[in-house]
C-alpha cells in the first residue's frame, strides 16, 4: 500500500513535465514544417525541411537581431557581475551612514514592478539623447537591485577571517575583493549571471520602447516585427523561437552546477 502514494505522485510529476515540454516540442516540431498553417502531420508526411531556417535568415534579417541581442546580454550581465559585486562588497563589508538605507531602498525597489518605471526610463534616455542608440539597452540595467541584494546577502554569510589577514598582510581592498572574496562568491555570481542574460535576452518591453530603428532591434522585438509586419509563416516563426530558445537551454545546462550550488548555499547560510 506504501507503494501507490510514490506511483501516484511520480504519474502526477510526469504529467506536469510532460505539459511543459509540449510547447518546446511543439515549437521545435513546427519550426521543421512545410505548412504554412503551422501543421506538424506534414512532418510525418513528408519529413523534416531545414528550408524555414534559411528563410528566417534571409528574409528577416536575423542575423543582426541575434548579434543585438548577444551584445547587449553580454555587457548587461559583465555589468551586473561588476558593479553588483562592489556594491554587495560595500554595504556588506563596509559601514558608513546610510549603510542599512541603501541596503533597504536597493530590497525595496525588488516590490516595484518593472513596468512602473517605463516612462520615466524613456523620458530620461531621450533627456540625454540616448534614444534609439545601444546605450538606452544597456545603461538602465548595468546594476540590478536583485544582483545587489544577492551579493550583499551571500557575502554576509561568508567568514571575514581571510578579508582581516589579506588587510594585515597589506592588501587594498580592491585586491581583497578580487582576489578573496569572488572567488568565493562564485556560486552567487553564478546565479546572477544566468539570471541576468536570460532577463535580458527575453525583454522585449524595453527594446521596444527604446528604440525605433531595424538595425537596433533585438531577437525578441526582431522576431514579433517580422511575425507583424512581413507576414512570415508560423513555421518561420518558430525556427527563430528555436533559435532564440537555445542559449536559453544552454546556459542552464552549462550553469546548471553552479546554480544549484548558488541555490543550495544561499539556503545554508542564509
Amino acid at each position: 500500500m506504501t507503494r501507490w502514494p510514490k506511483i501516484v505522485l511520480s504519474a502526477f510529476l510526469w504529467l506536469v513535465l510532460l505539459g511543459m515540454l509540449f510547447p518546446l516540442f511543439y515549437m521545435v516540431a513546427v519550426s521543421f514544417s512545410t505548412s504554412d498553417s503551422g501543421s506538424v502531420g506534414t512532418i510525418f508526411r513528408q519529413g523534416l525541411s531545414w528550408g524555414n531556417y534559411l528563410g528566417v535568415f534571409s528574409r528577416g534579417g536575423l542575423s543582426r537581431f541575434i548579434f543585438n541581442s548577444v551584445l547587449v546580454a553580454a555587457i548587461v550581465t559583465a555589468g551586473n557581475l561588476a558593479f553588483c559585486l562592489m556594491v554587495g562588497y560595500a554595504l556588506a563589508r563596509r559601514r558608513f551612514i546610510g549603510n542599512n538605507l541603501l541596503f533597504m531602498s536597493a530590497a525595496g525597489v525588488l516590490m516595484i514592478p518593472a513596468h512602473v518605471v517605463i516612462i520615466p526610463v524613456f523620458i530620461l534616455i531621450s533627456k540625454l539623447g540616448l534614444y534609439n542608440t545601444y546605450w538606452a539597452l544597456i545603461l538602465p540595467f548595468l546594476v540590478s537591485p536583485l544582483g545587489v541584494f544577492l551579493m550583499a546577502q551571500y557575502i554576509k554569510s561568508l567568514p571575514d577571517e581571510c578579508e582581516q589577514a589579506a588587510r594585515i598582510d597589506g592588501a587594498n581592498e580592491f585586491v581583497i575583493l578580487i582576489k578573496i572574496v569572488a572567488p568565493l562568491c562564485k556560486p552567487a555570481l553564478a546565479v546572477l549571471a544566468v539570471q541576468s542574460f536570460l532577463t535580458n535576452w527575453n525583454s522585449f518591453v524595453y527594446p521596444f520602447i527604446l528604440t525605433s530603428s531595424s538595425d537596433l532591434y533585438t531577437l525578441p522585438v526582431g522576431l514579433a516585427m517580422m511575425q507583424g509586419l512581413q507576414g512570415i509563416s508560423i513555421p518561420q516563426v518558430m525556427s527563430g523561437s528555436t533559435i532564440a530558445t537555445l542559449p536559453v537551454v544552454i546556459v542552464f545546462l552549462f550553469f546548471q552546477r553552479q546554480i544549484v550550488e548558488g541555490i543550495t548555499a544561499g539556503a545554508v547560510k542564509g
